[in-house]
């Protein structure tokens, strides 16, 4: 049985990957634009323009060029040359793809742990105050579009308190971590609220539960109790709601390496859907879209492993 649930989770991983690579091909070649264009100039000729369409294969029909797609992408792992600059995809993304995964990483670990401090203490203060503050501050942000929110913060931290850098990766591992602080805040930002209301609901429905009123009937200390037993309890439906807010984690990352001006994964794919270029896009979106599928299936593993109702069967 257990083997039979591993086996379905990863085949519809897979399906899903093949739908976003299938959909990703199609939908760019319907966008009006011609790379060829793009790269000859404005002014070329219609010779010109004809030969470069056959030297990138754009000539083809769309069918042909999908099986080409495909068979590189099976046979070589990776989706083609950038048609601007000849360079390998794979190249392009894996030079670009550490300050991302780091820029990824710092947020989502700060979006853990502040949701985690919020909602203790939100729950904890069960309708005074401190609770009533902090389930409506952290709203704020959630009406407003990522970007606006990162200008805001350059604006305020930046610009006028000179606490952080406006924009760039500094030098060295402590300029790297101090550059990419509050890029990752701003990404954060928009992951806290949901995160602090699931939790903060699934850490009230275990407070009043019958195994915490004999926990505290039994005198344990309430520190225990809180991080002992109520947490692991209360963050397992949270945890599978921080895999689902994986995709829009990573979408908003590379939207906020524009606005900070990080030269990472998201400033290569704004420059290359300026520029037409297919296969880079193609390549970024799959890569991203296999992250997602893969961080989505590990938590998907991890929940299962962690339930009580599941863990140890078979």
């Amino acid at each position: 049985m257990k083997k039979f649930w591993l086996f379905s989770v990863v085949g519809r991983a897979l399906v899903v990957i093949f739908c976003v690579m299938t959909a990703v091909f199609f939908l760019i070649r319907m966008v009006p634009g011609d790379p060829a264009k793009m790269i000859l100039g404005e002014y070329s000729t219609q010779e010109a323009l004809e030969s470069m369409h056959h030297a990138l294969g754009l000539d083809l029909p769309v069918g042909e060029q999908y099986i080409r797609f495909v068979q590189t992408l099976f046979t070589q792992g990776d989706t083609g040359n950038s048609i601007i600059n000849g360079t390998s995809t794979r190249e392009l993304i894996a030079d670009r793809a550490p300050v991302t995964l780091l820029l990824i990483g710092m947020a989502c670990a700060l979006a853990i742990v502040i949701a985690l401090v919020l909602a203790t203490l939100a729950a904890t203060h069960k309708d005074k105050l401190l609770d009533h503050v902090i389930r409506i501050f952290p709203t704020v942000t959630l009406g407003m579009p990522i970007f606006w929110v990162g200008i805001l913060l350059i604006l305020l931290l930046s610009v006028r308190l000179h606490w952080f850098p406006v924009g760039g990766v500094g030098e060295g591992w402590w300029g790297t971590l101090y550059s990419l602080t509050l890029p990752a805040i701003t990404v954060a930002l928009s992951q806290i609220p949901t995160l602090v209301r699931s939790l903060r609901a699934q850490m009230l429905e275990v407070l009043e539960s019958d195994f915490v009123v004999t926990l505290k009937a039994a005198r344990l200390p309430s520190r225990v109790i809180l991080f002992k037993h109520v947490l692991r309890n209360a963050a397992l439906p949270t945890l599978i709601l921080l895999g689902v807010n994986i995709s829009y984690l990573i979408g908003g990352t590379l939207v906020v390496e524009q606005v900070f001006g990080i030269k990472g994964i998201g400033s290569l794919l704004f420059s290359s859907i300026s520029k037409r270029d297919f296969p880079v896009i193609q390549g970024i979106a799959l890569y991203c879209a296999v992250s997602v599928v893969i961080i989505s299936l590990l938590i998907e593993i991890l929940t299962r492993w962690l339930d009580p109702r599941t863990k140890g069967k078979p």
